[in-house]
């Protein structure tokens, strides 16, 4: 989870202007991340997973935290298609 110490946050601040522009940006940036902690640690299966584990849990959070109640706002205004 995304959830670390505020030090720890302040430490990995990306500069203000290392802001993706495109999906295509924002696909780059974090395949350099990914790339970068491969870099790091090794090709294995437990950093191969790791990779993988973050970038799901992600996703996951992020579903969970931004795209769930804007769902939720979209179907008070404009009505349930499920049942």
């Amino acid at each position: 989870m995304p959830y670390i110490k505020q030090a720890d946050r302040k430490r990995l601040q990306l500069p203000g202007d290392l802001v993706a522009q495109t999906p295509g940006e924002l696909n780059y940036l974090i395949t350099i991340l990914a790339q970068s902690y491969l870099a790091k640690h090794g090709t294995s299966y437990e950093t191969i997973n790791a990779i993988v584990g973050a970038l799901e849990c992600a996703k996951a959070e992020f579903y969970r935290r931004v795209a769930t109640p804007y769902e939720e706002r979209k179907i008070a205004e404009n009505g349930n298609v499920y049942g």
